[in-house]
């Protein structure tokens, strides 16, 4: 399996069995993510060398306005696509494989999880997953330990409240907050 057939079956949704072809491809995949990250976690780094460092782990150019304190984790890496003008504060984690789209003028506040796999809830087949992509508008701000669960996409201008636990989709220009998230407030724009 390469690349490419990962990141198409990835987008197609495709049910991974445990110890599979995919299964093991992201195992060794993540080999590679986490060697990056643990060069970009463990000394210091200018922000330019972040942004090469980023686009490196992600395959990917990322533009000269992009921003990153570390700690950061992922374990793949090469299905996050990132706009312009998004800063990624410290601590967060990203679980990519199913595919994180992040627009332009994104904020995420520490410690975000990003998670793009979900486990069977069969027992004997909870080591199975099914990926579903994140998708993130332009101009969302993330607060601090909030969590976006597979499949969810949030709606341009939205704001994720610190804390919250996103299962669904978020309107654009809404505030959500909670566990699991609600809409708290609209956004006059």
């Amino acid at each position: 399996m390469d690349e490419k057939s990962f990141k198409e079956k990835m987008k197609e949704q495709i049910y991974i069995q445990a110890n599979s072809e995919m299964h093991l491809y992201m195992h060794d995949a993540s080999e590679q993510a986490r060697k990056i990250t643990m060069e970009m976690n463990s000394i210091f780094h200018t922000k330019e060398e972040l942004q090469e460092l980023f686009s490196e782990l992600t395959g990917k150019i990322v533009d000269k306005s992009f921003g990153l304190f570390p700690p950061f984790y992922t374990d793949y890496g090469k299905n996050i696509t990132i706009g312009n003008n998004v800063f990624i504060n410290s601590g967060c984690c990203f679980q990519d494989q199913g595919g994180i789209e992040i627009g332009n003028n994104v904020l995420i506040g520490q410690q975000v999880v990003l998670a793009t796999l979900n486990h069977d809830l069969n027992p004997s087949k909870r080591a199975n997953m099914l990926p579903a992509a994140i998708k993130i508008g332009n101009d969302v701000w993330i607060g601090a330990h909030a969590t976006i669960l597979s499949g969810v996409t949030i709606g341009d201008g939205a704001v994720v409240a610190a804390g919250a636990v996103v299962t669904k989709n978020v309107e654009a220009n809404t505030v959500v907050a909670g566990v699991p998230a609600k809409v708290i407030k609209k956004i006059e724009v």
